[in-house]
């Protein structure tokens, strides 16, 4: 995607109280990492606690939740980030994949890092956090249209995904359906409920 489309792509979001967010959007880059894994974390444990245990969420960052270098290192990981005081801070991210990993960062043992064929098979979207200070304020959705946008243009037609509980919801009002429900096994003896989802997409 270049970078006149993803300026095209960014816009103003909203609070619910109508407070501007000028959220700018760009591809990340290995730098951005230290920030990226502040954001999970928070993410996680601020939006997720209403669908998992603390143990699961604890499991889950420990051995499924993280950066994926591999997903920067393609250009393929978005960040939204907004001008805070004197630097820019990072208060979304989340990327689409050409690789057969569903879902797992660095550290998840069950990654399948082998390219992907768009004639055949479905591109991933892949982790998308947002800090809790500023859900629902239209951040998911804008990485989302990128992402469905640039898979477009490598040539894919369909899109799948590991989604969590929490983002459910949000998939499903964006066109994906639920295909099967998943048990991601994590280190500490618990396992993470997931849901695959996918959407068929075109130019």
């Amino acid at each position: 995607m270049t970078t006149k489309m993803l300026s095209q792509l960014t816009r103003e979001t909203t609070r619910m109280n109508d407070q501007p967010l000028n959220a700018q959007l760009r591809k990340a880059t290995a730098a951005d990492i230290p920030q990226i894994r502040e954001l999970i974390d928070a993410s996680v444990r601020g939006l997720q606690a209403q669908d998992y245990t603390p143990a699961q969420i604890e499991g889950a960052l420990q051995s499924v939740y993280g950066v994926d270098s591999q997903l920067i290192a393609d250009g393929t990981y978005f960040v939204a980030e907004i001008a805070d005081s004197d630097r820019s801070r990072i208060v979304a991210c989340g990327g689409w994949s050409k690789r057969k990993t569903l879902y797992g960062g660095d550290q998840y043992s069950g990654r399948e890092d082998s390219l992907l064929d768009p004639a055949h098979d479905a591109a991933k979207i892949r982790a998308f956090f947002v800090h809790p200070e500023f859900a629902r304020r239209g951040l998911g959705t804008l990485i989302l249209e990128a992402c469905e946008n640039a898979a477009i243009l490598a040539g894919f037609t369909r899109l799948e995904m590991g989604a969590t509980l929490s983002g459910v919801p949000f998939y499903r009002a964006r066109g994906y359906a639920e295909i099967e429900n998943q048990e991601v096994p994590l280190g500490n003896g618990h396992t993470l409920a997931i849901v695959k989802m996918a959407k068929a997409i075109t130019g």
